[in-house]
């Protein structure tokens, strides 16, 4: 597929340092949410604050300019990132929605989680090989993701990359992964 030249490595801004400390004080631990023992990442204080949103889209795609066609963004909190990196970047964009939302899916994968069995599916709008760029929110144990890369070879597609707003790295996400093209803006 050729390159698309609005994701070169030229046209892409570097992730300003001061604005992504900034960005990482915006996000919220909210314990015992949605259930006991579990902290959750309020991302919304992030994302009403133009500049650090902004800081953080080119942190999750700089690394991986020049070598993307399409942002695929994991249901639902993905979705707020990856439209903005597919805006920011020229790139398509490509939903990959939990099963039973999209009026046509090519393709469905399962995976594990930790409550139960989940299923996320996506359209084949973009021609075989295209490189896509997988962007989600949190890498905790990985399962959304790995389902992610499945469901992209199912349809043809070449990942070109994962991208993540947050990591926590004591549950594993990375190593379940084992992706060598992740990339991760802050950690835990």
């Amino acid at each position: 597929m050729p390159e698309n030249p609005s994701t070169s490595a030229s046209s892409q801004p570097t992730p300003n340092s001061a604005a992504l400390q900034r960005a990482e004080s915006l996000i919220l631990e909210v314990p015992d949410y949605p259930a006991a023992g579990i902290l959750f990442r309020d991302i919304t204080p992030l994302l009403a604050d133009g500049p650090a949103f902004r800081a953080t889209v080119d942190a999750l795609i700089a690394p991986f300019a020049g070598t993307f066609d399409v942002v695929a963004g994991l249901e639902a909190r993905g979705f707020l990132f990856a439209s903005a990196a597919a805006y920011a970047s020229g790139a398509g964009l490509m939903p990959v929605r939990k099963a039973g939302k999209l009026p046509r899916p090519a393709a469905q994968v399962d995976y594990a989680l930790e409550y139960g069995v989940a299923v996320v599916e996506a359209h084949d709008d973009f021609p075989r090989g295209s490189r896509v760029l997988l962007i989600d929110d949190v890498l905790a144990t990985g399962g959304t993701l790995i389902a992610a890369h499945a469901l992209m070879r199912e349809l043809g597609y070449e990942v070109a990359g994962t991208s993540v707003l947050f990591e926590i790295e004591d549950l594993g996400g990375r190593a379940a992964l084992n992706d060598p093209q992740l990339h991760t803006v802050f950690h835990s």
